[in-house]
């Protein structure tokens, strides 16, 4: 195998698929990626049998050939290179790296020792806009859980309904739902795409070298879900069982709703954290609808006491409900716009955080009893 790119592309490529090369004690050649060239392209591969990236990079291949390296040592070493153009070649079990006046051999294992990536197949397709499919992954990922305890909860509901497509996410604390527009594709189905699977996909949208495609392509099958964007391809396990049916706990009937600034309600919240106790993370709400103010307290034995006032637009009963104030903050940082909207029925029922610019989106927060 030999094989000439500029240092630029292999750098992209392996930001792209270095993460999912995680080190495994069990399997070592999982700690490698793959690097596959025939006469038409050359592809970077790195998968954890869970999920597989590969990036086609622009290369001129003067011999085919695919041999595995360290992902670690190769990101970091090539990070290093001048912008250059960079010459790979396979060298008696050694991948030889030339870049202007420096040389290097990194020691790898043959590509057969390397997992065979499923094909990527999908009986069912969809095309959805990059940005709106970006926003709502992010919006949704904090409140996925963060163990598998109940595995279904530890990834993303993807609802396909018709020309819509429904993210939604919760680990029994808050809920996150996400509801984006479809261009292509009418076919009704529910999957769950495990967490990190998310993630990744997140941080393939999220790579500013990619940024001018406009659309990702999905592609389903029984147990895989594919993603298509630009030069990378994406190939995911789904997790396996049926996500629990969360519309039935989002309120209908709230009994006081508050309108208020963005800025200043997460500003006075953040406040409030350096005072909370520590491991319960516990704000007081007060929602005074004579006075139009939000009173946002917390108190800490080891810390003090905080006390203020936020202007708010309130309709309805006054009302309190003490709330962690990180779970807040995550749903106010994901709303668009400048105003937020607080619907609540009482201090012992679950929450509505939305925005005024997006009814696309909602954020639900269970209460802290008192």
């Amino acid at each position: 195998m030999k094989i000439t790119c500029t240092k630029e592309n292999l750098a992209s490529a392996l930001s792209l698929v270095s993460g999912v090369a995680t080190k495994n004690i069990n399997l070592p050649i999982l700690n490698n990626v793959l690097i596959k060239a025939d006469s038409q392209k050359v592809e970077i591969i790195s998968t954890n049998l869970e999920l597989a990236i590969i990036v086609n990079i622009r290369s001129i291949v003067e011999k085919p050939g695919s041999f595995t390296v360290p992902a670690r040592t190769l990101t970091d070493f090539i990070n290093l290179l001048p912008d250059e153009k960079i010459e790979l070649e396979l060298k008696d079990n050694e991948m030889q790296i030339t870049c202007g006046h420096s040389a290097t051999k990194i020691k790898g294992s043959p590509a057969d020792e390397f997992p065979i990536i499923p094909a990527a197949d999908g009986n069912n397709g969809f095309l959805v806009e990059t940005a709106e499919f970006k926003k709502g992954l992010s919006q949704v990922l904090p409140a996925v859980a963060k163990n598998d305890i109940r595995p279904e909860l530890s990834g993303i509901s993807f609802n396909f309904d018709e020309n819509e497509l429904i993210m939604a996410a919760t680990d029994s604390y808050r809920l996150a739902e996400k509801k984006i527009k479809l261009s292509q594709g009418k076919e009704k189905i529910k999957i769950i795409v495990p967490g990190r699977t998310a993630q990744e996909i997140n941080h393939i949208l999220s790579f500013n070298t990619l940024e001018n495609e406009k659309n990702v392509r999905i592609l389903l099958s029984e147990n895989q879900i594919v993603i298509n964007y630009d030069s990378v391809q994406l190939i995911s396990r789904l997790v396996e069982g049926q996500y629990p049916d969360y519309v039935q706990i989002i309120p209908k009937d709230f009994k006081t709703t508050a309108e208020f600034s963005l800025s200043k309600i997460i500003k006075e919240i953040k406040a409030a954290s350096l005072f909370s106790t520590s491991g319960v993370n516990g704000i007081n709400f007060d929602l005074e609808n004579d006075k139009s103010i939000i009173k946002i307290s917390s108190m800490s034995t080891q810390t003090g006491e905080y006390n203020s006032e936020a202007e708010a637009n309130i309709k309805g009963e006054n009302n309190s409900i003490l709330m962690n104030f990180r779970y807040i903050l995550d749903g106010l940082n994901n709303l668009d716009g400048d105003t937020g909207i607080l619907q609540m029925i009482n201090g012992n029922s679950p929450c509505i955080i939305s925005s005024k610019d997006d009814a696309k989106y909602l954020y639900i927060v269970m209460p802290i009893r008192k």
